[in-house]
């Protein structure tokens, strides 16, 4: 049985659950709502393969919900990962009888091919968001690439992939910052989904003046490809040492205590994750389509690539696999979990 989900996805902005914030969002790995633009797919690289994800646009005017791709027929219940309580990976479950959500007039409902795992799926499941979060239980999952099977009549423009929660993380972190044309930045966990982002953002949008991030040693080449000047092993070196500071620290890997020593006298300081440190600050993430309009120009130009991990993907199937290998914190770029269909 295919995956599906959907969601409401306002017209306009959606508060996402970054850091510290769930939004009414419940997302079920068989169909999900958003848009549908394909783009070309991969190439490769030995540490993290660098690659376009399939986006998809969809747009609807008629004043009921349309079907917007033949599909033999939606079924009323699909095979969905879900959780019952809060706490490690294996309370997952599969579950065969989870019900198709039905489609509202601000939704579309993707058939969905693949899927990607972001660190705020494993802290909600954990209950690191539990006071806002909405009722258990809960199928984990917000980053969907398919197929629109039905648009809802007040959808207008919309866009969704593999990636956009890291991307917009990324970006709105930079904005809130302060970051542009001429600063310097470190990125700490720069091969990570979001801070391989931030590497390329910083570099190509913005217009760093120099660019630096943190890694392991053998992750270091990869720092490069996408744009750092400067590539510190932090197995080796301590960046919080280095005698160079910076306009702003991205701390993607909760290391804020020791951000603030890197960053220059009021420079910005980004923290995604631990304790916060002033000056460094912490944000919920809100996702506006004008964003992704602008950013969808550089990934299809090429100058931001997604990176997605090579041991994946990972089958639908080892999802708690995909979750245990995502929290070691030891991937590189984006975990991809496949083979909905």
């Amino acid at each position: 049985m295919e995956a599906l989900v959907t969601s409401s996805i306002p017209s306009k902005t959606l508060s996402l659950p970054f850091p510290i914030q769930t939004p009414s969002l419940r997302p079920s790995p068989s169909f999900h709502s958003v848009s549908i633009r394909e783009r070309n797919s991969t190439t490769r690289r030995r540490q993290g393969r660098v690659h376009r994800i399939p986006l998809l646009r969809a747009s609807a005017s008629s004043s009921s919900t349309e079907t917007v791709t033949a599909v033999s027929e939606i079924p009323a219940k699909m095979k969905a990962w879900v959780y019952d309580d809060y706490g490690a990976a294996d309370l997952l479950r599969l579950d065969e009888g989870v019900s198709v959500p039905e489609v509202k007039e601000d939704q579309v409902l993707i058939k969905v091919v693949a899927a990607a795992l972001n660190p705020v799926d494993y802290k909600r499941r954990q209950g690191k968001f539990k006071a806002t979060d909405s009722p258990l239980p809960t199928v984990p999952g917000y980053d969907v690439a398919g197929v629109v099977v039905k648009v809802g009549s007040q959808v207008k423009k919309l866009k969704a992939a593999g990636l956009p929660l890291a991307i917009e993380t990324a970006n709105e972190g930079l904005e809130r910052s302060g970051f542009s044309a001429g600063k310097s930045i470190l990125i700490l966990g720069g091969a990570g989904g979001v801070g391989s982002l931030v590497i390329q953002l910083a570099k190509h949008v913005f217009g760093a003046s120099r660019v630096a991030a943190t890694a392991s040693t053998g992750k270091l080449d990869l720092l490069k490809s996408l744009g750092a000047d400067l590539a510190i092993d932090y197995t080796k070196e301590n960046f919080e040492e280095l005698a160079e500071k910076f306009d702003v620290v991205y701390d993607a890997v909760g290391q804020c205590e020791k951000a603030v020593k890197a960053v220059k006298e009021a420079g910005s300081v980004v923290a995604l994750t631990g304790a916060v440190t002033p000056p460094g600050f912490r944000f919920v993430v809100t996702s506006d389509g004008a964003v992704l309009t602008k950013l969808n120009t550089f990934i299809e130009d090429g100058k931001i690539k997604p990176v997605v991990d090579p041991k994946g993907p990972f089958p639908f199937s080892k999802l708690v696999e995909a979750f245990t290998y995502l929290e070691s914190g030891r991937a590189t770029g984006k975990v991809i979990v496949d083979g909905f269909t």
